[in-house]
């Protein structure tokens, strides 16, 4: 098959023409998806043809089978869990990235890309308000950034007392303890799953779901009493006890965040390296709207964040930041006879992440960033939060409804009186397809979560949303009655 750009020509145009006809539909279409996944399979697992098939009609095919179970994420009525949209920049740059096909592993392999991804993660590091020098690795998303940062954690805390993990594993260590607050996302206990560590310490909240920095003191002096406590057999009582403390910019269900400046006091006070988990909530420290909320934030020794989430780029894209280079590296990277390791100040990008392949997913990073500007990028944060605001009014007003949490940020979570009846309006609202909210559990009440990630989410896009969970919480009494 010729690798010429005439292969490409029908089959790119055909695609283009699918991307466009998809995304003219966002705005009419019904959210939800109209096929389920066993139903599609049907038509999918076809025989696998004997011979070739033309690459343009594949395409063809491929948009017409699958479009029926897509799900309209970009959508500005999504609000089904963290999802955002795709600016276009980011989009176009995506496209880009799969026709160059770099493994942007490499700095002196793949020069073009690791320029771009260090101008990216020097500019997230400013709007973020964070150490400049850090480490910034471009990961598949939240939940491998959580992972760097902690595997970064790992590392450096055992080095400290000469253990080193690389050569020797974790078995007969010293023993490490991570604390988290009660309502953490679960992508932090996975992430430590992954790095061979116990189950976290759950820590107390408060109502919103905040982890308080009096029980946070208190769990980590009763850690500390039990390591001198010689009747203690479970293996806390060894002398060598590390620890880590993971915070979290947004709850899942409210959007609060854990105060920051005081709960990493108290830590660092205990020697812990403390990690943050704002897959979502991080770039909230882009605006002096949410400073309060976030301040402190930038003494933590890790962060994690979604690129996909608020920033709204394509999938897969997450950012692991770690104020101390030589942890990360130590952890994640590796030298090889047959790799073209950069030694200077940067590091390569593999260095920074868990894999040697990987796309260049910080050049939609880069291209977000360019075509929205600073102020560009403080608005369409301090948007999201409005349109969370407005929906919360809005929705405030019809009978029954009740918003449980504080609209800090971007999450609204909303009970419409016993748990059968908001299940019903949730049902109800889903099957009509105007908007996706999705259901979940919060304090032990079945709850209606909306979650604005979507730039392109408008005043319009609010009121079809409301009116269409009236026309549910109506539907629903009607059955009921």
């Amino acid at each position: 098959m010729s690798a010429s750009s005439d292969a490409y020509d029908e089959v790119l145009a055909r695609a283009k023409a699918h991307a466009l006809e998809w995304l003219g539909s966002l705005d009419s279409r019904p959210v939800g998806p109209r096929r389920t996944a066993d139903e599609l399979l049907a038509q999918f697992a076809q025989p696998l043809p004997e011979h070739p098939t033309d690459p343009a009609a594949v395409v063809d095919e491929l948009a017409e089978l699958i479009e029926p179970g897509l799900m309209a994420m970009g959508s500005g009525r999504f609000f089904g869990w963290v999802i955002g949209g795709t600016l276009p920049a980011a989009l176009g740059a995506d496209w880009l990235v799969s026709t160059w096909d770099q493994n942007a592993a490499m700095r002196l392999a793949t020069p073009g890309t690791a320029a771009c991804e260090e101008a990216a993660a020097a500019w997230s590091l400013d709007l973020l308000g964070l150490p400049a020098d850090s480490d910034v690795g471009f990961t598949t998303g939240a939940t491998m950034a959580n992972f760097v940062g902690l595997a970064a954690a790992r590392q450096a805390l055992l080095s400290e007392r000469g253990w080193d993990v690389r050569s020797r594993g974790l078995a007969g260590g010293p023993a490490v303890r991570v604390f988290v607050g009660a309502e953490r996302h679960d992508s932090v206990d996975l992430a430590l799953r992954y790095l061979g560590l116990p189950a976290p310490v759950a820590v107390d909240v408060d109502e919103q779901g905040r982890i308080r920095p009096d029980a946070l003191a208190a769990a980590m002096d009763l850690l500390a009493d039990a390591a001198l406590d010689p009747s203690v057999t479970d293996g806390s009582n060894a002398a060598d006890v590390f620890t880590i403390v993971c915070l979290q910019a947004g709850n899942l269900h409210s959007g609060a965040f854990d105060p920051m400046r005081e709960s990493i006091a108290v830590a660092h006070a205990r020697g812990a390296w403390v990690h943050v988990d704002g897959a979502f909530g991080l770039w909230a420290a882009v605006s002096e709207q949410f400073a309060e909320a976030v301040d402190g934030l930038d003494l933590a020794d890790s962060w994690a964040t979604d690129g996909h989430k608020t920033l709204n780029v394509p999938y897969d894209c997450g950012l692991a930041i770690v104020r101390n280079r030589e942890a990360v590296r130590a952890a994640m990277g590796v030298h090889a006879s047959y790799l073209l390791n950069d030694d200077s100040g940067p590091g390569d990008p593999f260095e920074k992440v868990g894999e040697f392949s990987r796309r260049a997913r910080g050049v939609p990073v880069w291209a977000a960033l360019k075509s929205l500007g600073r102020a560009g990028t403080i608005e369409m944060v301090e948007r999201m939060a409005q349109r969370a605001r407005e929906l919360a009014d809005g929705i405030r007003l019809i009978e029954g409804a009740e918003v449980l949490n504080d609209v800090v940020f971007t999450q609204v979570s909303i009970s419409f009186g016993s748990d059968d009846r908001t299940r019903r309006v949730t049902e109800l609202l889903l099957a009509d397809g105007v908007t996706w909210m999705s259901g979940s559990k919060w304090h032990g009440r079945v709850i209606l979560r909306i979650s604005v990630s979507n730039y392109s989410t408008d005043e319009a896009d609010v009121e079809r949303a409301v009116d269409a969970v009236r026309r549910a919480v109506a539907a629903a009494d009607v059955l009921v009655g």
